[in-house]
């Protein structure tokens, strides 16, 4: 009986071989995870020292009770309503991923990096927390009575009525954390070590005022919270992932049909498109060569397509499919993008000056530093979208969604927002001037934008 799961365990275990690298996306892993959460912790006591890549993982609604995702690479991953009871994801990476309503009663977090993750709604009474990084992340109605957040980093969190009863808070880090009057913290403990949203150290009065416990501790340094080595700022969120079922082959200079093709070769949205995806360096050669040749690729798919750096200035590419697909410093500048579909792509600085991206959907898309200036956004889906110092200077926003978007140092002078669904949206030090248009249709003021932390340009 002993044996009884001995060829699932080898089967894992060449799995894990054969990925090696962890250096991309592993569905096989994720698919046996999904399946059996005992095998995945059997390889994982065996193979306690291999990396785990799955990045952007949709694992919701999954059962992963008790499973052991410590280290796991889990950034912008899906585990909204997954059940997560007794997880170990210590020293996990949860950047950017989405948690909301998950089940993660007496889960292990000590250690795990969850910046700017959406845990809203989550259930995680006696957790533990210790020194995890949740700067910047939406905590929101989550119940973590119990918990242990004690040397925790919750700079910039949202905790907007969240449940902190009885919780660790000793040498926490609160500073700018927002909605801390609205959590309950009746009965937590803080000490002379937990920073406040005001940057001070609590005392026994604030702790008083809150209905919360304090503990004089001797004084500690200030903790750092650095990025864990494997998600280096720069680097993980920007990963190349290629798609599983797509060998990229390399490009031969040296193949007869390698040489720059002429005006009737790419006029058929077809070739265009097998061009671009065969090699971006030769169809960037190409354009460049004539950029007067029109580009036009409607209803065509991209999906988990390497894409980065990719021309596509002015093309139509209307009803187009790039979910998933890496973009990152591409150039669509001018391009025709309604109905075009973006959800969960790398588009780290893409360009996107005056393009018409009427009804995109760019869902959880990856956005720091695009530029949308003078774009037509109307009724576009941006929902949970990380927009982290993207330019909106004069781009029309008319009823889009914002909803739980990231719009942290984003450039909104000029924007207009009017009608857009902004709710749980992160505005923290973002630019608006008198003629950035509100949802409510009214230009923006200086008093708007303090409650919503933003800095506001009166000029």
């Amino acid at each position: 009986m002993k044996h009884r799961h001995y060829p699932a365990i080898l089967f894992l275990g060449m799995i894990f071989v054969m990925h090696d690298s962890a250096s991309a996306y592993d569905p096989e892993s994720l698919s046996l995870l999904k399946k059996n959460v005992r095998e995945w912790n059997a390889l994982r006591k065996a193979q306690p020292d291999r990396s785990i890549d799955l990045l952007k993982a949709n694992l919701e609604d999954a059962k992963l009770k008790g499973a052991n995702l410590s280290k796991v690479l889990l950034v912008r991953s899906e585990l909204s309503g997954a059940s997560l009871d007794k997880a170990d994801l210590t020293s996990s990476n949860l950047s950017m991923s989405f948690m909301k309503k998950a089940d993660m009663k007496d889960a292990d977090l000590s250690g795990a990096y969850l910046v700017k993750a959406n845990l809203k709604g989550a259930f995680m009474k006696n957790a533990k927390a210790r020194g995890a990084n949740f700067k910047g992340a939406n905590l929101r109605w989550v119940m973590m009575e119990n918990g242990d957040l004690s040397m925790a980093n919750l700079e910039n969190a949202v905790l907007f009525e969240a449940n902190l009863e009885k919780a660790n808070l000793k040498g926490a880090n609160l500073k700018n954390a927002t909605f801390v009057d609205q959590a309950n913290l009746n009965g937590a403990t803080l000490s002379n070590n937990t920073i406040l949203p005001s940057g001070q150290k609590a005392t026994s009065s604030w702790c008083g005022q809150h209905n919360a416990f304090f503990e004089r501790e001797p004084e500690t340094a200030s903790v750092t919270y650095d990025t864990p080595p494997s998600v280096t700022e720069g680097t993980v969120q920007f990963i190349e992932t290629p798609s599983p079922d797509k060998t990229v082959k390399p490009h031969d200079k040296n193949e007869k049909n390698s040489a720059l093709p002429g005006e009737k070769a790419i006029t058929e949205s077809k070739k265009q498109q097998e061009m671009i995806l065969d090699d971006v360096e030769t169809w960037n050669a190409m354009r460049k060569k004539n950029p007067d040749i029109p580009v036009s690729m409607k209803e065509e798919t991209f999906s988990d397509s390497q894409l980065k750096e990719v021309n596509l200035q002015k093309a139509d590419l209307s009803g187009s499919r790039f979910d998933n697909a890496t973009l990152d410093k591409a150039n669509l500048a001018g391009a025709d993008l309604r109905n075009a579909n973006f959800h969960k792509a790398d588009m780290k600085a893409a360009k996107l000056h005056g393009a018409n991206l009427e009804n995109a959907n760019f869902d959880r898309a990856f956005l720091k530093g695009a530029d949308f200036s003078d774009s037509n956004l109307t009724k576009a889906m941006l929902f949970g979208a990380m927009l982290e110092g993207a330019d909106f200077r004069g781009a029309n926003l008319q009823e889009a969604s914002l909803f739980e978007a990231d719009l942290e140092n984003a450039h909104l002078e000029g924007a207009n927002l009017k009608g857009a669904n902004i709710i749980d949206a992160n505005f923290n030090n973002a630019t608006l001037s008198p003629l950035t248009i509100l949802p409510s249709g009214k230009p923006a003021t200086s008093d708007w934008a303090i409650l919503r932390r933003a800095i506001f340009i009166n000029k």
